[in-house]
C-alpha cells in the first residue's frame, strides 16, 4: 500500500485534494450539528451513540480511525469495480506496479534506435524496461523470405522488421510475442509466413495505409514506443563488390562471397520518413546499431535526410558493435573495419562512443568474434562491457546491452563523463554487468525501473 505514496506517482496530490474535500465537508457538518445541538433536545440513546461519556481526545481519535478506515476500503473497493475489466488474470503486475511502472517509463529518455533484423529486436528487449519513450527505425530494402513475397505480389512496404519489433516491444504477455513471430510451415500460399506479416499487410487493408496499420498495431499490442520506417519509398539495396560487380537485392547480398566496397540504394536519394526525421531531431540518445552493417544498419543511414540530423542532433550517440562478424557481409572484421566502413559511406559525426563487447566468445568456424585493434580509440570513446548472451554467443543479451547503453547514458548526464576507452565503472563492474536499476549513476537513476 506504501507503494502509492512512491515520488513520481501522481496519485499524493489528488488524496491531499481528497482529504482537503473531506475536510471542508465536515466542517460544514459540524456547523449543522452543532446548530442542531445547541437548539434541539436529543433522546438518552444519543448520548451513548456519539460517546459522549468519552473525554473529546478520545472520540476524536475513534471517529478519525473510523473514518480513514473507511475512505481506505472504498477507495481500494472502487478501483477493483472500475479497474477488473481492464486487468486480466494473465497480468502477474499487480495495480500499483503497473501504475508506478507507467509513469517511470513516461519519465524515461527518448531514445531512438537504428538497425533493422535481431539485433535491433534484441536491443529493443533491453531498452523497453527502462523507457517507454522508445523509437526504432527500420529499413525498407528487405526483399527476401515472407516480406520479399509480400512485397512482390501484394505491392506493400516490407514488414518482417516492424513484426520483429512489434513483437520486442510489445507490453503483453510473452504468447502474443510468440504468435507475432510463429512462422506457418505447410499450407497453399501460406507456406514460408509469418502470421505478424500476415497480421501487418492486413491491419493496412483495413485502415487503408501501411502507415496507418503500422501505428494502429503499436496501439493494439500496447507497444512501448513506436515503431517507424526510415521512408516509405519503394527503394532496391544495391552492393558494389570487388571486382566492380554490383547486386541488387538485400537477400541476395550475402550470397555474393566477395567483399563489399559499398552500398546504395535505388533511387538513391529516397525521401525520409518525417516523423522519423523528428524523432531523431528530439532523441536524448541515438543508438546505431548492432545488427548487419550492410543490410540493416546502412539502408537507413543512406537515406540521407535521416544521416544529415543524426550528425546534427546534440544527443548522445553511439554506435553497438555486433559481437560475431557474419558471413557474406563482415568477415575477418575488427571493430575499426566496422567503423571505418560507416565513415566511408557516410562521413565522421555519426557517433561519439563505440559499445564493444569485451566478454569475447570462442572462436569457431561458426563464430568469429569482433576485436579491436586500438585504432579505435584515437578518434572515439570506446566502452568495453560483456554485452554477449552466454546462451546464443553471436548476439547481444538484451538486459545486458540496455544496461551498459543506460550506464553511459546517465554517466553522461550527470556530467562525470567516460574516459576515451572505459572498461568498468568505480564499484569494478564492467558497464555492461548484470546491475539493479538504483545502482546505475546519474541524478535520475532511480527512476530506472525495470518494466518486466
Amino acid at each position: 500500500m506504501i507503494k502509492w505514496l512512491y515520488p513520481g506517482m501522481h496519485v499524493k496530490r489528488w488524496l491531499l485534494l481528497l482529504m482537503f474535500g473531506i475536510v471542508v465537508i465536515g466542517l460544514g457538518i459540524d456547523y449543522v450539528l452543532r446548530e442542531l445541538y445547541d437548539s434541539v433536545t436529543f433522546p438518552d440513546f444519543v448520548y451513548y451513540v456519539t460517546l459522549q461519556f468519552l473525554p473529546r481526545f478520545v472520540r476524536a481519535a475513534l471517529f478519525f480511525a473510523v473514518g480513514v478506515g473507511t475512505i481506505a476500503l472504498a477507495i481500494a473497493r472502487l478501483n477493483s469495480s472500475l479497474l477488473s475489466p481492464f486487468l486480466t488474470s494473465a497480468q502477474d503486475l499487480s495495480l500499483v506496479d503497473r501504475v508506478y511502472r507507467h509513469h517511470m517509463l513516461r519519465r524515461g529518455p527518448k531514445i531512438v534506435a537504428v538497425g533493422g533484423g535481431t539485433g535491433l529486436s534484441t536491443l529493443l528487449r533491453g531498452l523497453k524496461q527502462y523507457t517507454g519513450n522508445l523509437t526504432a527505425i527500420v529499413t525498407m530494402a528487405d526483399d527476401g523470405g515472407s516480406s520479399g513475397r509480400l512485397r512482390r505480389e501484394l505491392g506493400v512496404p516490407p514488414p518482417g522488421d516492424f513484426r520483429q519489433c512489434l513483437a520486442a516491444l510489445a507490453d503483453a504477455e510473452p504468447l502474443m510475442s510468440r504468435l507475432l513471430q510463429h512462422r506457418f510451415t505447410e499450407g497453399m500460399g501460406l507456406g514460408g509466413h509469418s502470421f505478424g506479416n500476415l497480421f501487418i499487410v492486413a491491419m493496412a487493408e483495413v485502415t487503408g495505409t501501411f502507415e496507418r496499420a503500422i501505428h494502429e498495431s503499436c496501439r493494439v499490442l500496447a507497444v512501448r514506443g513506436q515503431v517507424l520506417p526510415s521512408t516509405l519509398a519503394d527503394v532496391t539495396l544495391c552492393a558494389e563488390f570487388e571486382g566492380d560487380e554490383h547486386i541488387a537485392g538485400e537477400s541476395r547480398i550475402g550470397e555474393v562471397g566477395k567483399p563489399i566496397r559499398r552500398a546504395y540504394l535505388r533511387p538513391e536519394h529516397p525521401p525520409a520518413y518525417p516523423e522519423a526525421v523528428r524523432a531523431v531531431r528530439d532523441a536524448d540518445l541515438i543508438v546505431i546499431g548492432p545488427g548487419s552493417l550492410y543490410t540493416s544498419i546502412l539502408p537507413n543511414l543512406l537515406v540521407q535526410e535521416i544521416a544529415r540530423t543524426v550528425k546534427a542532433s546534440s544527443a548522445l550517440k553511439v554506435y553497438v558493435c555486433n559481437v560475431a562478424t557474419q558471413r557474406g557481409e563482415t568477415e575477418n572484421y575488427r571493430v575499426i573495419d566496422h567503423v571505418q566502413a560507416l565513415e566511408h559511406q557516410l562521413g565522421e559525426g555519426l557517433f561519439q562512443y563505440v559499445v564493444v563487447n569485451s566478454n569475447l566468445p570462442a572462436r569457431t568456424p561458426d563464430v568469429q568474434p569482433v576485436v579491436l585493434s586500438g585504432e579505435e580509440a584515437e578518434r572515439y570513446h570506446v566502452v568495453e562491457a560483456d554485452v554477449a548472451d552466454p546462451q546464443h554467443p553471436r548476439m547481444h543479451q538484451p538486459l545486458k546491452l540496455a544496461q551498459a547503453l543506460m550506464r553511459l547514458y546517465y554517466d553522461r548526464a550527470s556530467g562525470s563523463g567516460l574516459p576515451p576507452t572505459s572498461r568498468a565503472d568505480a564499484d569494478g563492474r564492467g558497464a555492461g554487468d548484470a546491475v539493479p536499476p538504483d545502482s546505475l549513476t546519474g541524478p535520475a537513476s532511480r527512476d530506472l525501473v525495470p518494466g518486466g
